[in-house]
């Protein structure tokens, strides 16, 4: 499948978030350029197909797609309307659905959604309480998981060091720090949260940072005082990141959005 059109991306989206994760519902067009996230990402083109490359493979068209966390992967909305959820994938349901995909960016069936995409095609019209948005954005989920949730717990320590890490104010939190409250040496923890979670400390203490600005900026602040407010060192250095990580300027991201803030879907931790 060819190269498609160069355009910028644009986003315009109704967007429900919680401390872990979000989904957004609108019309996206423009190719994001290649990223990556710390995120489970759900894609469902709710009237017409979108389009995914990995890493340097070819493009190739999806009804609906998922890409496991920290997957470099480019997008082309094509002027489709939308449906994204983005899921920590330390959540139970999270850790299912990574368990349940067998490629980096998978085809999933629209046949498994047939029930919910009305929902999701009205999504932006209805606006949904905060119990039917979670019930919908479960029942996706769900549909998605193969098998039965996955029975290996997290282990503990790196469970507790994730709450830490939730409850606190990142900006100042080092890993000498995380490793003392969970009684490990700093290089066991290093790797044990390293081989738990999927990505180095600090790394993650970023996206932590980063989820923190977008729920500062949906909550009114602008750029500037998000940045600040998730510890980042101006409005400069959120960019940069937001586009390491999204492909795109928060403000193109999130400049148009409408947002509501709900409880989290799902379990967080489970044992």
């Amino acid at each position: 499948m060819g190269e498609p059109h160069r355009s910028r991306p644009a986003w315009s989206a109704l967007v429900y978030f919680w401390d872990g994760g979000w989904i957004g519902v609108g019309r996206g067009g423009g190719v994001v350029p290649p990223h990556s996230h710390h995120a489970v990402q759900i894609s469902i083109g709710l009237d017409g197909p979108i389009r995914f490359r990995h890493e340097e493979g070819p493009w190739r068209e999806y009804q609906a797609a998922a890409v496991l966390p920290d997957e470099p992967h480019a997008f082309d909305g094509a002027g489709t309307l939308i449906a994204m959820i983005f899921i920590e994938p330390e959540s139970r349901e999270g850790r299912w659905l990574r368990d349940s995909l067998r490629e980096p960016v998978a085809a999933v069936s629209t046949d498994r959604l047939a029930d919910l995409l009305p929902a999701l095609r009205e999504f932006q019209d209805r606006r949904p309480g905060p119990e039917p948005a979670a019930r919908l954005i479960g029942g996706v989920v769900h549909a998605l998981c193969a098998g039965p949730p996955p029975l290996r717990p997290m282990d503990g320590r790196i469970v507790r060091a994730l709450e830490v890490i939730r409850s606190r104010d990142v900006r100042g939190l080092r890993l000498e720090d995380v490793a003392k409250v969970v009684f490990l040496s700093p290089s066991r923890f290093a790797h044990l949260f390293s081989d738990e979670v999927g990505l180095p400390f600090r790394r993650y203490l970023l996206w932590r940072k980063l989820s923190r600005a977008m729920e500062e900026f949906a909550r009114g602040s602008n750029l500037s005082q998000s940045a600040h407010a998730a510890g980042f060192s101006d409005s400069a250095h959120l960019t940069r990141t937001w586009i390491q990580m999204f492909g795109m300027p928060p403000t193109v991201m999130l400049g148009k959005a409408v947002f509501y803030e709900i409880p989290a879907p799902f379990e967080l931790h489970p044992n």
